[in-house]
């Protein structure tokens, strides 16, 4: 699928788009890997890594730039869309700005793609994007919702469009690990809630994923993968044993369990062996599509972190955290 393709990744330097260019370039012989993104620095520092890969590109510009995304996503066949504003709390504080990247932005990279002929884009999405609580989830689902229906707008061209929908990527910048892991030596971590629970993904697992998506993608589906769930306090202690814990309450814009597949969604949520889809309800899809041979959930189906039939222990977590190090 990604051999001899020309492939951009918008937000290509943040954790996730260096973490799946490694992939790409470890397992697959694209013609060309584009990153996209807005920071010189981080760009400088990640073109360092690949100074013998003549077939990584980097490129300044931002997904509110419509005019820059037409010229970048010239001759480009793949498109992992990763760009987003993604703190909470930063949305909340400004959600204008929230609002042109993670929604106009998206629109700019729909007919960018369209007009350019791309054949394949892949929006990354988020489990607060299900019955969203906060200002990112929000824009989240806006963004999901015109991804899946830019398909409606392609018309007699070719470019298709699907979402991946999934959980807290353990070890990226902002989350809870890394910062559990720097306030450690204080001996004191903050908690929200002791019954918080939260899924949890790698962030190798969340590339792969993707990629995997990627393949089976037809147009129009909301790929959400079976991954564990975790009890905030099991984190603490995986993570912080020795340390006192500081009860804070829950932030605005926080939820007590995730959501990946809301219940009112049920009915048109496929089950598959490690993965589910969520179909659209729109006229350019059909049940006789390459990837719905899934199982129909049943009325009343919701895929949320309380409910949920993996979890990961302290041991397994204990074990992931070398390699969270090194990820971030």
């Amino acid at each position: 699928m990604l051999n001899n393709k020309v492939i951009l990744i918008t937000g290509g330097t943040g954790s996730f788009g260096k973490k799946c260019t490694e992939l790409i370039i470890n397992n697959y012989n694209p013609q060309k890997i584009v990153i996209f993104s807005r920071d010189e620095l981080k760009q400088f520092e990640m073109s360092l890594l690949y100074k013998n890969h003549k077939n990584v590109r980097f490129l300044i510009g931002d997904i509110r730039d419509k005019e820059r995304l037409y010229r970048a996503f010239a001759n480009v066949d793949i498109i992992i869309h990763a760009a987003a504003l993604k703190q909470v709390p930063a949305c909340e504080y400004n959600p204008i700005e929230a609002i042109k990247t993670n929604i106009n932005g998206a629109i700019n990279v729909i007919n960018a793609a369209i007009d350019q002929g791309v054949e394949k884009v892949l929006a990354l999405s988020t489990d607060k994007a299900a019955n969203p609580i906060n200002l990112y989830g929000a824009t989240k689902l806006c963004s999901d919702k015109l991804f899946v229906q830019g398909n409606a707008y392609v018309g007699d061209r070719k470019t298709k469009f699907s979402v991946v929908r999934y959980g807290n990527v353990v070890g990226s910048r902002g989350s809870v690990v890394p910062l559990f892991l720097s306030l450690r030596d204080k001996g004191v971590i903050p908690i929200t809630d002791k019954r918080m629970t939260i899924f949890w993904i790698t962030i190798a697992q969340g590339a792969k994923f993707v990629i995997d998506s990627l393949n089976r993608m037809t147009g129009g589906e909301i790929f959400v993968p079976k991954i564990p769930s975790m009890n905030i306090m099991d984190l603490a202690h995986a993570v912080a044993p020795d340390c006192k814990y500081e009860f804070i309450g829950i932030r605005a814009g926080e939820k007590i369990h995730e959501i990946l597949v809301p219940e009112d969604d049920a009915r048109r949520t496929l089950e598959f062996d490690d993965y589910y889809i969520i179909q659209p309800e729109h006229n350019f899809w059909s049940l006789d599509k390459a990837s719905c041979k899934g199982k129909q959930c049943s009325i009343g189906f919701k895929y949320s972190s309380d409910n949920n039939d993996k979890w990961l222990s302290v041991e397994e977590l204990q074990k992931m955290i070398p390699q969270i190090v090194l990820d971030k």
